[in-house]
């Protein structure tokens, strides 16, 4: 696998549950809903958005969190999305992006699909075994511990500080 700049990325996707968050669902007596998210990858989403990069997350699920997490870091989310291969192909042809140009970070069975269909697939170190086995990378990090550091600070070598400081 070639070296994975920015340059050659057109956009990034992001699975929510188990990239985002450490795969894990907190519920209390009232049915409200808790996850875990890592505070670093909110400074990486800063860097992308500083860059000027496209990125979305993308989730099986309709859940108010997944919309406030997005919210918060300011990253277009899609909802309910039942096949994520055909989601990936219509915001490709919506916003005329190369399907080779895409990097997709997914971790379990649903991101199978628009994992192997996008030229760039990364997954965290505690994907599922298939995922694991498919993706271009497989990052040292669990999902919800700084997959989104890892992956622009080691993967893609980028400047973290300079990006974020240089003005």
């Amino acid at each position: 696998m070639p070296k994975i700049t920015l340059e050659k990325v057109d956009a990034l996707i992001f699975d929510f549950d188990g990239v985002l968050t450490d795969n894990k669902v907190y519920v209390d007596q009232d049915g409200k809903e808790i996850v875990s998210c890592s505070r670093s990858d909110g400074l990486g989403f800063d860097v992308l958005r500083r860059l000027k990069i496209p990125v979305y997350i993308f989730s099986t699920e309709s859940n108010p969190i997944v919309a406030v997490r997005a919210n918060k870091l300011k990253i277009p989310v899609f909802q309910g999305i039942k096949n994520k291969a055909d989601a990936v192909l219509e915001l490709a042809n919506e916003k005329d992006y190369q399907l080779r140009k895409i990097l997709y970070v997914g971790n379990d069975l649903n991101d199978y699909k628009a994992m192997i269909q996008c030229g760039y697939s990364v997954c965290p170190s505690d994907s599922h075994p298939m995922i694991k086995k498919i993706a271009n990378i497989v990052l040292k990090k669990p999902g919800g511990d700084g997959v989104v550091r890892e992956l622009l600070e080691d993967i893609l070598q980028l400047d973290v500080v300079k990006i974020l400081y240089s003005d």
